[in-house]
């Protein structure tokens, strides 16, 4: 892992005349003051500096890395510690510091209707060990910053990989996990490296078949009218599709599904260059399931989504779900299949019944 290395400027002039060691005649010490002002402004400069989390060199802010190897592996311990904690008791509130973005909501609304269905916490409960973590470091300017922590949550028994991003939104803040999926080993991408860091994507670059901005837009226009468009076929596109059609019209209940881009906050999608000049992408949505009963019935509702539950279930019962997406996305001028889903996690977080 690289470090920065700050060096020492050469002691400009005006400290040397703020230290008395001008001899030019002054008027009134006017001139000697003066310099006092402009080393004490220059210094409150730099600690505002220093406090935001940015350093400013020619007028353009420095690219810094988001924490060392040994920062992100604390993070990495608070946030497993923490969860532990909240599953072992079904209680949000214990882990609620160390969550945020799409898994944030999943997370806290599963822990809210475990606490109702099993209020005495989880007898099943397992600690969770993520080990053989890999750090990847993304450098960028300001905040919020964010890194990826690829670790392996069954001690090398299986094929399985959690990928968990990590965001902070200042200095004071704690370490947050946004994103969680899971993929296979094999699945993994080839990121792209600057002076051994990670090389983040903007929202809006044009260097991709679609910019990591657009990608929830799209991903819900094509869930909506299934038009051909960016994203490859596949079991989160042409298969999650097929499915939803087919429970659509079952015999004495009729489902409709409602599509949302989630983006703001820390649902901002998030990516990193891959070797290849594509970049892998992590996004978020939001979808409503409607579930209408024919006359006379009412729809199913599983204890879970029961102890989410606001208004009385009649003949309907609407659910609403964050889905958190990780997507491929291949270089600009890429016409067909531009964007693959690799891996997908959704969990409901709210229900309204009529």
């Amino acid at each position: 892992m690289r470090r920065l290395t700050l060096r020492r400027a050469p002691r400009p002039p005006l400290e040397r005349l703020s230290a008395g060691r001008s001899t030019r005649p002054t008027r009134a010490g006017r001139p000697a003051r003066r310099v006092r002002l402009l080393a004490a402004t220059a210094a409150a400069t730099v600690l505002a500096l220093t406090a935001s989390g940015c350093v400013t060199v020619h007028g353009e802010l420095a690219l810094m890395p988001p924490a060392t190897e040994a920062e992100a592996a604390q993070a990495l311990a608070d946030f497993t510690a923490a969860y532990n904690r909240a599953d072992k008791a079904h209680d949000p509130a214990l882990d609620a510091g160390r969550v945020t973005g799409p898994l944030g909501e999943i997370n806290q609304a599963g822990l809210r209707a475990r606490a109702v269905t099993s209020p005495g916490g989880n007898p099943n409960h397992r600690p969770l060990e993520l080990s053989d973590a890999r750090f990847v470091l993304p450098r960028k300017a300001g905040w919020p910053r964010w890194f990826l922590a690829d670790t392996d949550p069954d001690k090398n028994a299986g094929d399985q990989r959690w990928l968990l991003v990590f965001v902070r939104n200042g200095p004071q803040q704690l370490w947050e996990v946004a994103h969680l999926v899971i993929l296979g080993r094999s699945d993994m991408p080839e990121f792209a490296e600057e002076d051994g860091y990670a090389v983040p994507v903007a929202a809006d670059t044009d260097t991709l078949a679609v910019a990591p901005a657009d990608l929830g837009k799209e991903y819900v226009a094509y869930l909506q009218d299934g038009q051909p468009g960016p994203y490859a076929a596949g079991p989160h596109t042409t298969d999650l599709r097929e499915q939803r059609q087919k429970g659509a019209k079952r015999p004495g209940l009729a489902t409709q599904y409602l599509d949302r881009v989630a983006d703001q906050g820390d649902f901002a999608p998030l990516g990193l260059r891959t070797k290849d000049g594509g970049a892998f992408v992590f996004f978020a949505t939001r979808f409503f399931e409607r579930q209408t009963a024919a006359p006379g019935y009412r729809p199913k509702v599983d204890p879970d989504i029961k102890a989410l539950l606001t208004g009385e279930v009649k003949n309907t019962v609407t659910k609403e779900w964050v889905s958190n997406q990780a997507v491929l996305v291949k270089p600009a001028g890429t016409d067909r299949d531009g964007i693959t889903i690799k891996a997908r996690l959704q969990g409901v977080v709210g229900a309204q019944g009529s």
